[in-house]
């Protein structure tokens, strides 16, 4: 597992799915960041998700869930991908 720096390029994201609400978190009107630590793999996918920020009410979750499905391109060591560690912020905001 590599970070960024050194040589260790960014993982850089290609394809980005919207988590959901969970409906306490509607009804509470709850917006905020949900910050995640997260391995993104040499294939472009996050593996290893885990909450640094919370902000509760099922939208840890959904923020996790979401990332899952999102696709990186991988970060690199000498062209080559590698696995990278990184922060990912998921944003809620009520429309």
């Amino acid at each position: 597992m590599f970070r960024v720096g050194n040589g260790i390029t960014s993982p850089r994201l290609l394809d980005k799915i919207e988590p959901g609400y969970s409906e306490e978190a509607r009804a509470a009107k709850l917006e905020g960041t949900v910050l995640l630590a997260v391995e993104v793999w040499e294939d472009g996918t996050a593996h290893n998700i885990r909450v640094v920020r919370s902000l509760g009410l099922g939208l840890d979750e959904n923020a996790i869930d979401a990332v899952k499905k999102w696709k990186f391109s991988p970060g690199t060591k000498d062209g080559k991908p590698v696995r990278v560690s990184a922060r990912v912020e998921v944003k809620f905001r009520l429309l």
